[in-house]
């Protein structure tokens, strides 16, 4: 056996210790609970119910729901976390159908929703209401382009308004929304600006961007604080931002603020903010570390899954698929790019920071008018990137993943993918810059042999969308697939098989 007790292993003269001081975690425990709730007892009042469910919505069968969500990108809702009796706990908010069933006790939230233009809800607008104007955690598994910030922002505006402390009496802003990136953090901002209800205020705060007029705009007064991660638990740090106030913290695109690292972060100004706010999460996947999150800081949550990957937004692409082999690329992107139309906008897609800028380069030497927008670049030249893209400036703007998040240049005609994404959800997330708000578009996505394993779900996005697939995709797909089955057989014991990159002894290109 080689535990020991204590005193044993240290030789035959060792004496037990027998002065050391037992900790009772019990009465710690103890004791950091009750100081937890001293410290948030002090905190004002809080109220978050504010639905009113109408009749139409409450008579609603079981069938008719059923059947208006799948019809709705496929709806999918549940308690996320079963209790220990594996029962669901309370029951889950029937879907509404217009902006009427939601926030017809809001005529003035309705006036400005009619102003936007928008006709019914989205989606996750439909399902996503309703849980949150009844005070529910939420988590809503979306892509982007879905609708999911309207989806939490405007019952964040009825929540700040219902409180019942005067907002001069609250210690600070009563919103918190976490986001991974500045675009997507300043895209935020321009929805809240979008709606005039009820003297609401916002500020964004991120890196890069001016600091002290950051500072002045949360000193002067706000009910909604925007901010990436980072620049966020400096001005906390620093007394500027007192998030003790914050009743309604919204996680954006959870997935890629852990991808991007931000974990400590948020779990360090989650410490400073009271524990019975309402909280709601939003990502495009559902990994490990998103669950671990929405598990320790989240109360019961309810999730709202809309659609699989089969998104409406790759059905208004055209998608083109070329397999070529990497050093290809180049001689074919610069084919492309020399047969753009005098009215097209184009988004190109790298896989690594260097690529955009490799590229950039080039096409500068080559006289190619272009932008890039990556995670290396000051904040001034990423937002002069996205002006001279919006106003045409330049008609061809070089992207990285990260940088591209929370991208809204509505009349992007193409987007190719120089290097194809590390998985199929980055891949619709990708297409579906363009094909927006009504219009159609075009993609072209660059395939290479390194990028087999992806093979199979991308013939899945395709046949879905009535797209062509090509032979040499399915002939990937299926090597894949057979070496995959070799390498299991092999785990197993089992035999070998043949040789090669995509197996077998066949030596064709693809």
């Amino acid at each position: 056996n080689s535990y020991s007790r204590p005193g044993e292993g240290y030789g035959n003269d060792a004496e037990p210790e027998d002065d050391f001081e037992i900790i009772d975690w019990n009465a710690l425990n103890k004791a950091s609970d009750e100081a937890s709730r001293e410290r948030w007892a002090k905190c004002p009042p809080l109220t978050k119910v504010f639905y009113r469910e109408l009749e139409e919505v409450a008579n609603m069968s079981p069938a008719e729901v059923a059947a208006f969500r799948a019809q709705s990108n496929n709806i999918v809702v549940d308690r996320t976390f079963k209790n220990e009796n594996g029962e669901n706990g309370r029951p889950i908010p029937n879907p509404v159908q217009t902006f009427a069933q939601a926030f017809g006790d809001y005529p003035d939230l309705m006036e400005e929703l009619r102003k936007q233009g928008f006709t019914k809800p989205s989606p996750i607008q439909s399902q996503g209401w309703p849980v949150l104007l009844q005070g529910e955690d939420m988590i809503g598994i979306a892509q982007t382009g879905t609708g999911k910030t309207l989806a939490f922002l405007l019952p964040a505006f009825i929540h700040i308004e219902g409180q019942s402390t005067p907002r001069s009496e609250r210690g600070g802003p009563n919103v918190l929304v976490l986001a991974p990136t500045r675009e997507l953090a300043l895209q935020i901002e321009k929805e809240v600006s979008k709606y005039q209800f009820r003297d609401i205020k916002a500020v964004c705060l991120y890196g890069g961007g001016d600091r002290r007029a950051q500072m002045n705009v949360v000193r002067s007064g706000v009910e909604i604080i925007i901010a990436t991660p980072g620049r966020l638990n400096d001005l906390v740090q620093e007394g500027v931002v007192n998030v003790s106030s914050i009743t309604y913290l919204v996680l954006d695109e959870a997935d890629r603020m852990l991808d991007m690292g931000f974990e400590p972060q948020i779990r360090k100004v989650l410490l400073d903010i009271r524990p019975d706010r309402q909280t709601v999460m939003t990502s495009a996947t559902w990994p490990d570390g998103v669950r671990r999150l929405a598990q320790s800081y989240m109360h019961d949550p309810i999730q709202v899954y809309v659609g699989t990957l089969d998104l409406a937004a790759v059905h208004t692409v055209t998608q083109h698929i070329e397999c070529l082999d990497e050093e290809d690329k180049y001689n074919r992107i610069m084919q492309f790019v020399k047969q753009m139309g005098p009215k097209d906008k184009v988004i190109i897609f790298c896989g690594k920071k260097t690529r955009a800028d490799d590229l950039s380069s080039e096409f500068v030497l080559n006289d190619i008018g272009c932008q890039s927008i990556h995670g290396n670049r000051e904040q001034a030249d990423r937002e002069q990137a996205l002006e001279d893209i919006k106003k045409g400036a330049v008609r061809i703007l070089i992207a990285t993943d990260v940088a591209s998040r929370g991208l809204d240049i509505e009349d992007i005609t193409h987007v190719v993918n120089y290097d194809f994404p590390r998985n199929i959800e980055e891949y619709v997330h990708r297409v579906g810059r363009t094909g927006r708000a009504g219009r159609t578009g075009t993609s072209l996505s660059f395939v290479t042999r390194s990028d087999w394993a992806v093979a199979a779900e991308l013939i899945k996005i395709l046949e879905e969308a009535n797209q062509e697939v090509p032979d040499e995709i399915r002939d990937m797909a299926a090597r894949f697939a057979a070496k995959k089955e070799r390498n299991d057989r092999d785990r197993r014991g089992g035999g070998g098989g043949g040789g090669g990159r995509f197996g077998g002894g066949n030596n064709r290109r693809w």
